[in-house]
């Protein structure tokens, strides 16, 4: 069993930076890959970005190429996403996950992910 705690999440002004973190738990948490989703207020799940646990290739959805940057500290247990150049869409939950699969946090398969977060919310003001 694996835990995931988000933190970092607030209000923001557009243009701005945030950066959150998750925390994990429990089983080896250098086995599993790593990944960020987010959900907006009525719209679904949607994938962000993912890390490679053993070798650290990073992925990252169109819309957060160049603003966003994920991160892991294995000797921490924990996964970082560094929020830059903040848009008003990005408003959302944002939720850590973590699989044993890359491809199911890459292609978004939210209900095959192993373990989740309960989640963060960020919000950005015009």
């Amino acid at each position: 069993q694996v835990q995931l705690v988000e933190s970092g999440g607030g209000l923001v002004q557009a243009g701005g930076s945030l950066r959150l973190s998750c925390a994990a738990s429990g089983r080896i948490f250098s086995n599993f890959h790593m990944g960020w989703f987010r959900q907006a207020p009525g719209k679904e799940r949607e994938f962000v970005t993912a890390i490679n646990w053993s070798d650290g290739r990073t992925i990252y959805t169109d819309s957060v190429k160049g603003r966003f940057t994920i991160s892991r500290d294995n000797a921490k247990n924990t996964v970082y996403l560094q929020m830059n150049s903040l848009k008003t869409e990005d408003t959302a939950v944002y939720y850590c996950a973590a699989d044993r699969i890359l491809a199911t946090l890459v292609r978004g398969r939210t209900n095959n992910i192993d373990y989740w977060g309960k989640g963060t919310l960020v919000t950005v003001s015009s």
